[in-house]
């Protein structure tokens, strides 16, 4: 996503929807995760823009990480979160075994949706962002690192 009209919304639909007004996050850094070159973003439209979108780190010991998920409030139950897990998914199996991503105590529908997708707890990150919220990390593996190195 490289266009500033698609960054601009996107930055709005995060600042102004859960989990993200719990979390806090500000305008400013919404808009430097969106623009970082280090990570990936990739965005889904329709006729009134960005649908939505995500968010991708491929670097380090989490390479494959989720690092944003969002789609549009009147977009969502309709199977473009699911979709663009599963993209990221591909995307992030072609260099990882291991896909990652965080869900806030507080956010028991994505939480849901993550674990009917088969992303799997690993661990809890205390009051991580907030305090009185937890981050729950999750992951979908095809194996173990030195297993994937092999197929390469």
């Amino acid at each position: 996503m490289t266009d500033a009209a698609g960054i601009s919304q996107s930055v709005r639909m995060m600042t102004e929807s859960e989990p993200w007004i719990t979390l806090g996050l500000t305008p400013d850094v919404a808009q430097k995760v969106l623009t970082d070159p280090a990570r990936e973003q990739y965005a889904v439209r329709d006729a009134d823009g960005v649908a939505g979108f995500v968010v991708l780190d491929m670097r380090g010991l989490l390479a494959g990480y989720i690092q944003v998920l969002c789609v549009r409030s009147d977009c969502r139950g309709s199977g473009f979160g699911s979709a663009l897990i599963r993209w990221a998914e591909a995307r992030i199996f072609r260099d990882s075994p291991n896909a990652f991503i965080c869900v806030s105590s507080f956010n028991a529908g994505a939480r849901r949706l993550y674990e009917r997708l088969g992303f799997q707890p690993v661990g809890v990150l205390r009051e991580l962002i907030v305090p009185g919220y937890d981050e729950l990390l999750l992951r979908k593996t095809r194996g173990p690192w030195s297993e994937f190195s092999k197929t390469r």
